[in-house]
């Protein structure tokens, strides 16, 4: 045709119109090239070669230089036949008419046109039978030829299952979902292809071998078995030009069919010599009808032909529609025979989605009904189109919309059916394109495990080959298929995996992981180190464990230092270079974490100082193992000489009124670190705060570095500052009024308040630690001036004396058994229990006096003693630093 000045050609499919018009564009330019279909239609002013289908090529004779006409021999097609025989009797050039078709043919052309020649091209390569095969063992580069969906469906599973996946090729995808399915098995992404009898025409496949998986199928009125030329048809798609193919069946398939599922000796002959019964007839219908009125199209259309081997057509889609209108009421408004051609246009509407003939007609009358009257309103058509813009569904959900949306690109195709004509079809083409990507994808997400494909490909090769690519976000890929992740240096096949596709991901895994692991350390070292952390005893990566963190021995032992590292399983994969290097990188970066505990440190080169003395490296011992505070209770303070202090203090440690404890280790990191390394258990509180407030703490879990103050809890640090202050009030007094005893002081509590510590918690820590408070009398109601100082005295607790803690009364006072457990100064008037007032004071153990002698004192009645209450009054070791206390001193 391009050696012509103009031509025009006409195909079976749109799909083979657009593939060969790409291909003569790609010669002769766009302007000069047009494509003229029912559902598309490209036409530029000055276009000389014509690329269409049958049904839309143009009857005229010599307007082009040159004509063809593929695959002629489906003018003995029942329902398209009629259209390729009138354009075989009808289309020619001025040049050259070229009919292309199957060498049964001959016969009809020779019969039709006397004078045509006829010209043969052999086949290059060979097509043999194969026999019979197992769908599990079918070769590569294969098709299997199924003739119902149920069926091309079941094959496709069954060959994701066993190979990874397979292309779907069917009559009711459109052709753009077809082409991108073609290119995937084209283009190697996957190794098979389904398909109905629609890959026997107008495609073109790299294939090996075509494997039926049935010989019989349903022409729209019976079941019956295909004919040798219908086998060679499909069965020639295998071996193109100089390369051989072969072809066979399915084992399995044919049960219930009626037939035994396997070529006959004359069909295996008939397929590998290229031998058929020539066609003896071709269909025909009258293709220039009158349009007088409908009896006379209708019986024009019904005409028999007058040469012999053309048959009258049998009744198509388009016959059927205008019988089943012509006898409705609608078929009153057609008259003239404009209406007449307009109205057999409409009913000429191919059935795209196969409703069959009531339903479509109905379809028909409704389009007519717009129609009859002028156009059809570009409002309706553009929300007709926009119905069907949705991607949502599944495979036959999105095959319907297809179909659907080609009915109204037909419809917007037409010259004078709708307004704003190439706006529509512009709509109509594009929302196509759209559905046919989501079938797209849908047919291969079900059908397609591309990952399975490529690691069956793969099998048997060296592991560096395999193209395994190490994520960004963790995942392992191979040509973009994810096979798994990997957490830390642990493999994980991908959850979403199969069973059967188990086995095989973890292998592909492994082949590769070696080498991806000792990079993933590499810049884990080099780069990543910021991203470790130590938690639970071990270095963390990405939550997961590289190595646990050990102190061999007793801490106070002496290799509370020297901590060692064991790799975990994660990192087994790893190349041993590789894991000494990493090893050795992660005890340096651990070396540097944990200079916070330097004090630590000193404390334990303390404890193996033999000049040190027995007794001082038995108080250090019991620190260290406390993690840096402990209770002068618990430490066995009796059994220190006091001369020793000194050199405990340079050390860092400080001898507090209720704590002993080294303040560096109070600190924020020290009290993380330790926690995270597992040495210290109990709850640790982030930034370390001065005070905690009343129920920031679980019950019975007060974090480290902590001791109770009333309802609150302080940091031991600054309770110490706060007792050492009050001691200092005492001290200032003493030395003021050295004969007195016991004298009266007064402690300024805005430190405490100053931290966060309430008024009330700060007495009752002061009252841990032996001070005791005489609260000043409020001043009477209308009173004026400043109130009188709470007065305090200081009486520290006796050896096994343990201070009974009550919870204050919610007027913020102090119960009676309080008010009665503090000392009273001398001289200072006190009210008895019958209002007298009287001098003294009770005992200091809250003993009552004896009657004195000359008096009765009225009898008491007995109380009942006050229940136990919570404990908030001073912080207390945990049961295991008890136990070792009372070890110490045992």
């Amino acid at each position: 045709m391009c050696g012509h000045s103009s031509g025009m050609m006409g195909f079976p499919l749109r799909l083979l119109a657009r593939e060969v018009y790409d291909r003569v564009r790609a010669i002769k330019g766009d302007k000069q090239v047009a494509l003229i279909t029912g559902e598309e239609r490209i036409e530029p002013p000055d276009a000389r070669y014509f690329l269409c289908t049958a049904e839309a090529m143009p009857r005229t004779a010599g307007d082009v230089a040159f004509v063809a006409i593929d695959e002629a021999q489906l003018g003995a097609d029942p329902e398209r036949g009629h259209i390729f025989t009138d354009r075989l009797l009808h289309a020619r050039g001025r040049e050259e008419t070229m009919i292309l078709g199957s060498a049964t043919l001959e016969p009809m052309v020779k019969a039709l046109i006397p004078k045509a020649e006829v010209t043969s091209r052999p086949r290059f390569s060979t097509l043999s039978h194969a026999g019979v095969c197992k769908l599990s063992r079918l070769p590569k580069r294969s098709a299997v030829v199924a003739f119902s969906v149920e069926q091309v469906y079941a094959m496709a599973e069954a060959l994701r299952r066993f190979r990874g996946g397979a292309a779907v090729v069917m009559g009711a995808l459109s052709p753009e979902t077809r082409n991108k399915q073609v290119a995937m098995f084209q283009s190697g992404e996957v190794d098979y292809i389904v398909a109905t009898d629609a890959i026997g025409m107008g495609l073109n496949l790299d294939l090996d071998h075509v494997a039926f998986a049935a010989l019989s199928k349903f022409d729209g009125r019976r079941k019956r078995r295909l004919t040798p030329s219908e086998m060679a048809q499909i069965a020639g798609r295998a071996g193109r030009h100089q390369r051989d193919g072969t072809f066979g069946t399915l084992s399995g398939t044919g049960k219930g069919d009626g037939e035994p599922l396997e070529f006959t000796d004359e069909e295996v002959y008939a397929i590998e010599e290229h031998k058929f019964a020539p066609l003896t007839h071709l269909f025909w219908r009258d293709a220039d009808p009158r349009f007088d009125r409908l009896e006379t199209l209708i019986a024009d259309l019904e005409a028999r032909p007058d040469h012999a081997v053309l048959k009258a057509a049998p009744e198509a889609i388009d016959m059927a529609v205008l019988r089943r209108l012509a006898a409705d009421p609608i078929a009153d408004s057609v008259r003239g025979a404009g209406s007449v051609r307009r109205f057999w246009e409409a009913c000429s509407l191919p059935d795209f989605r196969s409703l069959g003939v009531e339903q479509h007609a109905r379809f028909v009358a409704r389009l007519w009904e717009d129609l009859r009257g002028g156009y059809l309103g570009a409002d309706f058509v553009a929300a007709r189109i926009a119905e069907l813009d949705r991607m949502q569904g599944d495979i036959d959900t999105l095959q319907g919309r297809i179909a659907a949306i080609r009915s109204w690109a037909y419809i917007c195709q037409r010259p004078d059916w709708v307004l704003a004509r190439d706006e529509m079809a512009a709509r109509a083409r594009a929302v196509e394109a759209k559905l046919s990507d989501a079938l797209h994808a849908r047919l291969t997400e079900r059908f397609v495990n591309r990952r399975t494909t490529l690691l069956m490909k793969s099998l048997g090769q060296d592991a560096s080959a395999l193209p395994v690519t190490l994520e960004p976000d963790g995942h392992l890929t191979v040509e973009g298929e994810s096979i798994g992740r990997l957490e830390g240096f642990r493999f994980h096949v991908d959850p979403n995996a199969g069973v059967a596709d188990r086995r095989m991901l973890l292998a592909a895994g492994e082949k590769a992981l070696p080498a991806l692991l000792e990079r993933r350390a590499d810049w884990l070292l080099s780069q990543g180190i910021t991203e470790l952390e130590i938690s639970g005893g071990a270095i963390r990566w990405q939550s997961r464990a590289l190595a646990d963190i050990s102190f061999p021995g007793h801490p106070g032992s002496g290799n509370f230092g020297t901590p060692k590292l064991a790799l975990t399983r994660d990192v087994v994969l790893l190349p041993e270079a590789a894991k000494a290097k990493l090893e050795a990188g992660l005890a340096a970066w651990l070396d540097k974490q944990l200079e916070p505990l330097e004090p630590l440190r000193k404390l334990a080169e303390a404890a193996r100082d033999p000049n040190a003395g027995s007794q001082a490296r038995a108080l250090v011992i019991t620190l260290i193992e406390a993690r840096g505070v402990i209770s002068r209770e618990e430490a066995g303070l009796e059994n220190l000489p006091k001369e020793m202090r000194p050199y405990l203090r340079k050390l860092g440690i400080t001898f507090g009124a209720l704590d002993i404890f080294d303040a560096p280790l109070l600190k924020p990191a020290p009290r993380k670190l330790l926690h995270a390394l597992g040495l210290d258990l109990r709850p640790v509180q982030d930034a370390m705060l001065p005070v905690l407030a009343e129920g920031s703490w679980a019950k019975g879990r007060l974090p480290a570095g902590y001791r109770y103050a009333g309802a609150q809890a302080i940091r031991v640090d600054l309770a110490e500052k706060i007792l050492r202050a009050a001691f200092e009030a005492r001290a200032a007094v003493t030395a003021a009024h050295p004969k007195e005893r016991n004298r009266p002081f007064r402690v300024d509590l805005s430190l405490a308040v100053s931290v966060g510590l309430e008024a009330e918690n700060a007495r009752r820590l002061l009252g841990s630690a032996g001070f005791r408070c005489d609260r000043a009398r409020t001043l009477p109601e209308g009173a004026h001036g400043p109130a009188a100082p709470d007065r305090w005295h200081w009486r520290p607790r006796r050896p096994g004396e343990r201070e009974e803690r009550r919870p204050d009364r919610k007027d913020g006072r102090p119960d009676r058994a309080q008010e009665r457990a503090r000392p009273r100064s001398k001289g200072r008037p006190d009210k008895s229990a019958d209002g007298k007032e009287r001098k003294g004071g009770d005992r200091p153990d809250n003993k009552s006096r004896p009657p004195r002698e000359g008096g009765q004192r009225p009898a008491r009645p007995a109380q009942t003693p006050p229940r136990p209450v919570a404990d908030t009054g001073p912080a207390r070791a945990g049961g295991a630093f008890d136990k070792l206390a009372d070890l110490l001193k045992g």
